[in-house]
C-alpha cells in the first residue's frame, strides 16, 4: 500500500466510498472525512459530488470545510473534483439560482439549453467521450487515448473564463462544453471515474502519481 495518504472530503453528498473502494483497489491509503483539521494529514484530496450546488456549498461552509480546502489548495498539493466536486471549484453556480462557489477556476456553472430541442434530454446521462484540448496530454490521463469514453450524469456544465483552464471537451447535443478543467494543482472531472470502469481506475492512478 502506498505510503502517501488520499482524503476523501465528506460533506454529505457523493459517491464516497465508491471512490474509496477503486482507490482501495490499487493499493491507496485512503480516509474519508469531514474534519477540516484532517484536511492539513493528506498528499492527495478528492472533493466528490452529487446533488445540487446550493446545498452542497452551504454544506462545505457550514463543516468549515471551504477554508480549509482553500488552504489545501495553497499547499500546491493535488486536488481533484468529480462532478458536482468540480463544479464546486468555480465562481458562481446559476444552477436554480446565483450562487457561489469556492473560485480556484474563474469561470461558472451554466445549465444546458438545447432551445427546446427534445432529441437531447436533460440531465445529460450515460457515456460519452473527451477529446483532448492540447496535444500534450494532461498528466492525470496518461496512458488514455484521447476521445475515450467516461460516465457522465448532469445537467449544469462549466464554463471556464481562461481557455488555457480547458483540457477536455464532449460534445452533448449542440454543446461542446468542458469536461475536464485544470488550474495548477487543481483538476476537475465532470464525468465520475469510479462508475467509467477500468480506463477510470487509470485516472486514479495517474492522479496519485502526480
Amino acid at each position: 500500500m502506498s505510503s502517501k495518504k488520499v482524503g476523501i472530503v465528506d460533506y454529505g453528498m457523493g459517491n464516497l466510498f465508491n471512490i474509496a473502494r477503486v482507490l482501495e483497489s490499487v493499493n491507496c491509503n485512503v480516509e474519508v472525512t469531514e474534519s477540516p483539521e484532517d484536511l492539513k494529514l493528506y498528499d492527495y484530496l478528492i472533493i466528490p459530488g452529487v446533488g445540487a450546488f446550493e446545498k452542497a456549498i452551504a454544506n462545505l461552509n457550514n463543516k468549515n470545510l471551504s477554508p480549509a480546502i482553500h488552504e489545501f489548495v495553497k499547499t500546491g498539493k493535488p486536488v481533484i473534483g468529480i462532478c458536482l466536486g468540480m463544479q464546486l471549484f468555480f465562481e458562481k453556480s446559476f444552477e436554480f439560482g446565483s450562487h457561489d462557489g469556492l473560485g480556484l477556476i474563474k469561470g461558472n456553472v451554466r445549465k444546458f439549453d438545447f432551445n427546446g430541442n427534445k432529441l437531447f434530454k436533460i440531465p445529460h446521462i450515460g457515456w460519452n467521450s473527451v477529446q483532448y484540448k492540447y496535444e500534450q496530454i494532461d498528466p492525470a490521463f496518461k496512458g488514455i487515448s484521447d476521445s475515450s469514453y467516461f460516465y457522465f450524469i448532469h445537467s449544469f456544465y462549466c464554463a471556464p473564463d481562461e481557455d488555457t483552464d480547458v483540457i477536455g471537451l464532449t460534445q452533448y447535443g449542440d454543446q461542446l462544453f468542458c469536461s475536464v478543467a485544470r488550474k495548477d494543482n487543481v483538476l476537475g472531472c465532470q464525468f465520475h471515474p469510479e462508475r467509467s470502469g477500468t480506463i477510470g481506475v487509470k485516472i486514479f492512478q495517474s492522479f496519485i502519481n502526480l
